[in-house]
């Protein structure tokens, strides 16, 4: 029936899963993130026994509700377009649905669902009143105009706002949604209800209910996250050779931040291939060619002397001390885990969501490299959007600097609660079992408190 072995779960685990599979077939990247949270929290289910005796695994696989609708729309032409939105809101024990919107051609219910559920835990360890969703549309916003993206925003907008709302979801961005986007659904969801809801989204532009450090902040987070993990093995960034994939909000900042601590980043990518600079790479200039120009790394490498654009290989392939994957899920496969071993990696931190296959995940295991899931890694952006909804409830905006420190506080605990949770249960060092303990035990005792939810 599939591919996951699961004879490596408990029976009442592999009761679970086996029923995910059952109810939700031909959802690969969702059956693959129930799966790799099963896998790992066997000892907190036998320890809590009524965790299986109220079904709080039942209904934690199951989303509390599922949007789908269509999107129409007319292109600069006037030809009508019909794309399909999602969103899915999976857990609201902790606090209002929260969680971004993708806007990319692979969007589909699947990947909004493994997502979503990964969003429940990861908003979880931040420590931040959140619940977990995630939405999107099969959009594609590359090559569209502003005016395009605007109608398409606007249309989305149209019935999402029917769901949303500071107490209820509150969306944000993520791959193809930026400021832009953002700007366009905030202002159809302000003309709609007749009201300005600063906390219905996040991500907002600085001047009308924006957070210092949200454009920076899941980038910079994996750098703290990161930071803490070397310094837990007696080292730091400083004079580390570490490699980013992607090129977008993550990666750039993730760069940026790595350089600040006093690494070299000597390669980034897209889609169409990766560069190498030895000198390290230039922020600015990358800024400027992915932000503003909207351009392709190959421009980077045609305007940086000394840089290489290399559209064939792998960027798993450059050595480094550091590999921070920051595109796309399941980006890092067993073969690019085994030549960044091969190549001597010391740890390796996702920053996007679920870029790791199982099997490269054990094989980084086995080989003893430290390695970071995302849900603890990649929590900065969701981590500052909470605190973008604080200062929105108070009407008020904190300067860059305390936002930063905040951020880099969240990060910090999530390290530390990760690390001794899974001390704690018995599997020491091993950040994927101890961030997936900690947030799903946070989780599961308010829904139990909260009685049949």
């Amino acid at each position: 029936m599939s591919s996951f072995d699961t004879s490596r779960l408990s029976p009442a685990l592999a009761s679970v899963f086996e029923s995910v599979l059952r109810r939700d077939p031909a959802q690969a990247e969702f059956h693959q993130a129930v799966y790799e949270v099963l896998l790992t929290i066997a000892p907190l289910a036998q320890r809590h026994p009524e965790y299986a005796d109220l079904s709080v695994l039942d209904r934690i696989v199951e989303p509390e509700r599922q949007i789908l609708f269509r999107v129409p729309w007319a292109d600069d032409r006037g030809a009508i377009h019909v794309n399909r939105g999602f969103r899915v809101e999976f857990n609201s024990a902790l606090g209002p649905y929260k969680g971004g919107l993708r806007f990319h051609p692979s969007v589909n219910l699947s990947i909004i669902k493994f997502l979503g559920f990964e969003q429940i835990f990861k908003n979880a360890l931040t420590g931040l009143p959140m619940g977990g969703g995630k939405g999107g549309s099969d959009f594609d916003p590359k090559g569209k105009s502003d005016a395009e993206v605007m109608r398409f925003c606007q249309s989305f907008m149209t019935e999402l706002s029917r769901h949303i709302g500071p107490d209820t979801d509150v969306p944000a961005g993520d791959i193809g949604v930026g400021g832009r986007e953002i700007g366009y659904m905030f202002g159809q969801y302000k003309r709609l209800k007749n009201r300005f809801d600063a906390g219905v989204l996040t991500g907002k532009g600085l001047t009308w209910g924006g957070s210092f450090v949200r454009t920076e902040a899941t980038g910079y987070g994996l750098v703290y996250f990161a930071a803490e993990m070397l310094a837990a093995k007696g080292t730091s960034f400083e004079g580390k050779r570490v490699v980013v994939s992607g090129s977008g909000n993550v990666a750039i900042y993730a760069t940026e931040k790595a350089q600040q601590l006093g690494a070299t980043v000597v390669a980034v990518s897209d889609s169409s291939g990766y560069v190498l600079d030895e000198a390290g790479i230039d922020v600015e200039l990358l800024k400027d060619i992915k932000e503003v120009r909207r351009g392709r790394v190959s421009d980077y490498a045609a305007e940086r002397p000394g840089a290489t654009f290399v559209a064939s290989g792998v960027i798993w392939d450059v050595p480094c001390d550091v590999a921070l994957p920051c595109a796309t899920q399941n980006e890092l496969p067993l073969s690019g885990v085994r030549s960044l071993i091969k190549n001597g990696v010391q740890l390796v931190a996702e920053g996007a969501n679920m870029p790791t296959t199982p099997e490269a995940i054990e094989a980084l295991q086995e080989a003893g490299v430290a390695y970071a899931p995302g849900k603890a890694s990649n929590a900065g952006g969701v981590a500052t959007s909470g605190l973008e909804m604080q200062q929105n409830s108070g009407r008020t905006q904190w300067p860059f600097a305390e936002t930063d420190a905040k951020l880099h506080q969240i990060m910090v605990d999530i390290h530390a609660n990760t690390v001794a949770t899974a001390e704690e249960y018995g599997v020491p060092g091993d950040y994927v079992a101890g961030a997936n303990l900690a947030g799903f035990r946070k989780v599961a005792d308010a829904m139990i408190a909260m009685g049949l939810i």
